[in-house]
């Protein structure tokens, strides 16, 4: 028997709303990898980290306006035989997701551009120390298996829930979707005055002069204490000790929500009650937080090297992620009597109140 063609596989086994995001996230990854090794460079995905999983959410919540057959390489289309009722009209849970990841990629993307990282010659330093730590040729696998390949498939996984939403009958807006638009909205200013602040402490870290017009929040008076103490605990961050990813971890489990709660279910196969598989639109949120988690572990070895003393007490003191768990942290201090120590190392002299309300 004749083998099947690669192209009719594909067009057989991945349903056609897929078939679009995944040929543009293949050819991404393809051109990320390419670039990473001409330049030696292996943040390119980082570039496009900024607005790969928005391009995908607008695909799905643009679907009707695609022609079935791509005029040009890389155009979206919307095959044939994507069922009519998706393609009728659009659907308004998943243009409001598209209008909140919108503002998400234009916050990243100032973020990143701001920091340079944006400039095809400047890499995200954790990956140098990568480097230092392992032979060449694991890293070379280690490029292609999870720098460029798995965070690919991520990114195409958080276009997920936008999925859901074209796919599921085309009902108004509910309360729900109001709430959890207007959580995210929230989210998303939270992360960008924790991106600020971050931002301002470092630029006075370097230059030992403080800019009093930067954005709202972010106007804290640094100190010579502050700076050699090497990395920041005011602001949101005497709450997280990474604010801004609690706030993107977040913004996308709103984002699995909204078409989750949506009056009218995910249009999902019936199972087997034992089986895993109505599980999975919650992947891309916990596959988000499983990167999260094991990236910011990494991070805070690196920072743990370069400060252990007081590093390790911002640990003690301060949660990782969840804001509300830090004075549960603080109450247990006060309990064994290493309060004080702890929080002089974290916030200098002055009491933890009043480093908090500058």
């Amino acid at each position: 028997m004749a083998p099947i063609p690669l192209g009719r596989l594909f067009r057989k086994t991945v349903p056609p709303t897929f078939h679009w995001p995944l040929k543009f996230c293949t050819y991404t990854t393809l051109v990320c990898y390419v670039l990473s090794i001409i330049t030696g460079n292996v943040s390119q995905i980082d570039r496009v980290w900024t607005f790969l999983p928005t391009i995908c959410t607008a695909y799905y919540a643009l679907l009707p306006l695609w022609p079935h057959e791509s005029p040009l390489p890389l155009f979206p289309y919307t095959p044939k035989d994507v069922p009519r009722r998706i393609v009728m009209d659009m659907s308004p849970r998943a243009l409001m997701m598209l209008g909140l990841q919108i503002i998400w990629t234009l916050r990243l993307s100032y973020n990143t551009w701001r920091r340079g990282l944006f400039n095809v010659h400047d890499e995200d330093y954790r990956w140098q120390i990568v480097r230092n730590k392992i032979p060449k040729w694991l890293f070379q696998i280690f490029n292609i298996v999870f720098i460029s390949i798995t965070q690919s498939v991520l990114l195409f996984l958080l276009g997920l829930p936008a999925h859901i939403a074209s796919t599921q009958p085309h009902t108004p807006l509910s309360i729900s979707d109001y709430l959890l638009g207007a959580l995210a909205l929230l989210t998303l200013l939270g992360e960008f005055i924790a991106d600020n602040q971050q931002y301002s402490f470092q630029i006075y870290k370097r230059t030992g002069f403080l800019n009093l017009n930067e954005w709202p929040g972010a106007r804290i008076r640094w100190t010579q204490e502050d700076a050699k103490r090497g990395f920041v605990t005011r602001g949101l961050w005497a709450w997280s000790r990474h604010p801004n990813f609690f706030c993107e971890q977040t913004f996308w489990a709103i984002q699995t929500l909204i078409p989750l709660l949506a009056p009218s279910p995910p249009n999902l196969p019936k199972l087997p009650a034992s089986s895993l598989t109505p599980f999975w639109p919650l992947t891309p949120g916990l596959a988000l937080c499983i990167l999260f988690l094991a990236s910011t572990r990494f991070t805070e070895s690196i920072s743990l090297g370069k400060y252990p003393e007081t590093y390790r007490a911002y640990q003690a003191r301060v949660d990782m992620f969840v804001p509300i768990l830090t004075p549960v942290w603080g109450l247990l201090l006060r309990l064994n009597g290493n309060r004080e120590r702890v929080e002089e190392s974290v916030w200098g002299s002055a009491t933890e109140k009043d480093k908090k309300e500058q």
